[in-house]
């Protein structure tokens, strides 16, 4: 039976908003701006990307949630409700350092099974019937 799991991403980007604002830094998003479905202001995009400062100073209502990111924030003196899907974040990252993460469209696939593997690991279970796990070099 083959477990189906849900996307990582948006556990990823919580953890590491935390991390970032947890030591007095800046958290951004770097978003894919062709991506279907984000509500945000398009004319600072740059190279279909665009970075938002979702730091608490910078925005209110932030909600890092499980398919989207939510907040207000202002944006050349207005005011604006921004909606980023998770699968448009390329990045997380503290301004100050560059510290954080890259996601690419892959991260959430689960990796493809190794040649010759049937399901049980690559050499199939251990006769005990509990997992073989081996350090490959």
């Amino acid at each position: 039976m083959s477990a189906t799991m849900t996307s990582s991403r948006p556990y990823l980007v919580r953890a590491l908003y935390d991390w970032i604002v947890d030591n007095d830094l800046t958290p951004y998003l770097l978003v894919d701006a062709g991506k279907e479905g984000l509500e945000a202001p398009m004319e600072y995009a740059d190279n279909g990307r665009l970075v938002l400062n979702i730091s608490p100073r910078a925005v209110r209502n932030l909600d890092l949630g499980q398919t989207d990111i939510l907040f207000s924030g202002r944006f050349g003196g207005h005011a604006l409700d921004v909606r980023v899907p998770i699968h448009a974040v390329l990045a997380i990252y503290a301004r100050e350092n560059g510290q954080g993460m890259l996601f690419s469209d892959t991260d959430d696939q689960p990796p493809s099974p190794p040649e010759g593997d049937n399901g049980k690991g690559v050499d199939g279970p251990s006769r005990s019937g509990r997992p073989n796990l081996r350090v490959v070099k």
